[in-house]
């Protein structure tokens, strides 16, 4: 994912921003205090009326999302509106036991004190939002901040301009701007509100980006959720129902033009079914998006990359694999100032292919790099060899080697025989490691993402009383009996 707020720019632009950013957070700074006091009931109430004007708006998005990424009217609603819809109705069911102080157990040590758990909300919050799925990325992050007692201060993408509008026609028919507020424009807005000294950052977009957002939130110690990216890999055992997994992959790639930070990246396929695989891919593609380039074009189903410079650097990826002796199988004829790049897949026969570009940046387009292997080893260390991704992809009906790919890799989340559809799974954690993020979203993490989990210990009966000062001999024989049993 991309976003562009570490581009240079102009003084006076800052100058400009500043000004109106600072006056919000003040305002924010002031509700967030009142808002600490918050119970169930009125965060409740506040995710009721903000589902109600969400969708009041849904054709909106809809029509905006057409727009901005020719993205089908269904595929909205699936990838889109659906998630929102499902994250709140899910926070409204769960949020008072979420919200629930919760006691723990005493240790040897503590006895005669009580210890508990309660949730406080950071204060006012930052949400950086892409423009890859500038719905469900904007909203799902604001609904946990809501129901953690937050107030929000949203970026949203200038890349998505006619969603970005009607995300803010929503927020402000939905809230004062001392509640949540909506800052559209280029990089000196979010670089004046990175100045600001927020309780949380929640930003998602690429590493290179969220290195830079993690270095701006350092300056005031804040605490960040970064959801990211990478190479997310599938790895295809030579036990597997070929023609499901084919099916499955095509969608998870395909879908929003490969515009998916947990789209497959990179696939390894076993060396004995890889010309079956490819054939199986090609077809795919031809029965979902059209058999010829103009069928694919004119699809209603098929979305378009988001920038003309977007589609000139899959094209640039493109080329250079070529050159790399990588063979396209299929599509491939990129028409970048239409903003149109056609499913393709591409091979590796030869080892140059992991020198190419295709296989050191995050792909994020339709670009479908397939690479055969001759053992779970191999194709271990293939996905070892690259920075932690967001998620891995394992489709095999051998449990061992299933096992043996989970405990022998690292990653945001694994998916078993399916692509992408994790991201859905509400009682999961969506959250990268190292790279590939920070954190974890998406129900009650969400929701913790923007608490501070407070320790609260009360004195019942407890002793330590008797091991003050002055440590005269019966206080040093008390302590060294103590240490003697505890070890």
């Amino acid at each position: 994912m991309n976003t562009s707020v570490n581009k240079t720019i102009d003084a006076h632009l800052y100058a400009d921003s500043a000004p109106l950013v600072n006056n919000v957070f003040c305002q924010q700074s002031e509700h967030a205090i009142k808002l600490r006091s918050s119970n169930t009931s009125e965060r409740i109430k506040t995710l009721v009326k903000f589902k109600r004007v969400f969708q009041k708006y849904t054709q909106s998005l809809i029509d905006a999302a057409k727009k901005d990424l020719n993205k089908p009217e269904t595929e909205t609603n699936i990838s889109e509106i659906f998630p929102v819809i499902h994250e709140i109705n899910h926070t409204v069911r769960h949020l008072k036991k979420w919200m629930k102080k919760k006691s723990v157990g005493s240790t040897l040590a503590m006895t005669g004190t009580k210890g508990s758990i309660s949730y406080e909300p950071k204060g006012v919050c930052l949400i950086i939002s892409p423009w890859n799925y500038p719905i469900n990325l904007t909203f799902c992050p604001l609904i946990s901040a809501i129901a953690a007692g937050n107030t929000a201060m949203i970026k949203p993408s200038e890349l998505t301009p006619n969603l970005s509008k009607v995300i803010s026609q929503i927020v402000n028919e939905c809230f004062s701007s001392s509640e949540v507020a909506v800052f559209e424009g280029e990089v000196d807005i979010a670089l004046a509100l990175l100045d600001l000294p927020f309780d949380h950052i929640f930003f998602t977009g690429s590493p290179q980006v969220g290195s830079s957002v993690m270095s701006a939130a350092a300056k005031n110690l804040t605490s960040v959720t970064l959801e990211l990216g990478g190479k997310s890999p599938t790895i295809i055992d030579h036990e597997v129902n070929l023609k499901k997994a084919v099916q499955k992959i095509t969608w998870a790639k395909f879908s929003n033009n490969g515009q998916t930070c947990i789209a497959p990246d990179y696939v390894l396929v076993h060396e004995s079914i890889v010309d079956d695989f490819l054939k199986e891919v090609r077809l795919q593609i031809s029965n979902v998006y059209g058999e010829c380039h103009e069928d694919i074009k004119n699809s209603k189903d098929y979305c378009r990359i988001v920038s003309v410079s977007h589609s000139k650097r899959l094209k640039e990826l493109l080329d250079d694999a070529k050159s790399k002796k990588t063979k396209v199988i299929c599509g491939g004829l990129i028409e970048e100032y239409d903003r149109f790049v056609p499913p393709t897949v591409v091979y590796g026969e030869d080892s140059d292919i992991f020198d190419s570009r295709l296989m050191k940046e995050e792909i994020f387009g339709p670009i479908l790099p397939v690479i055969s292997y001759n053992s779970i080893e191999e194709a271990i260390a293939i996905v070892n060899g690259y920075p932690k991704p967001l998620a891995l992809y394992i489709y095999s009906k051998n449990k061992e080697r299933i096992n043996k790919v989970i405990q022998e890799t690292s990653s945001g989340g694994i998916c078993i025989n399916h692509s992408v559809v994790q991201f859905l799974h509400n009682n999961l954690p969506f959250g990268g490691v190292n790279n590939s993020g920070i954190g974890s979203s998406h129900g009650i993490f969400g929701f913790k993402a923007f608490s501070h989990e407070r320790a609260v210990l009360e004195d019942k009966f407890s002793i330590t009383h008797w091991l003050f000062p002055p440590y005269k001999k019966r206080v040093r024989i008390l302590v060294k009996m103590l240490i003697k049993y505890l070890s």
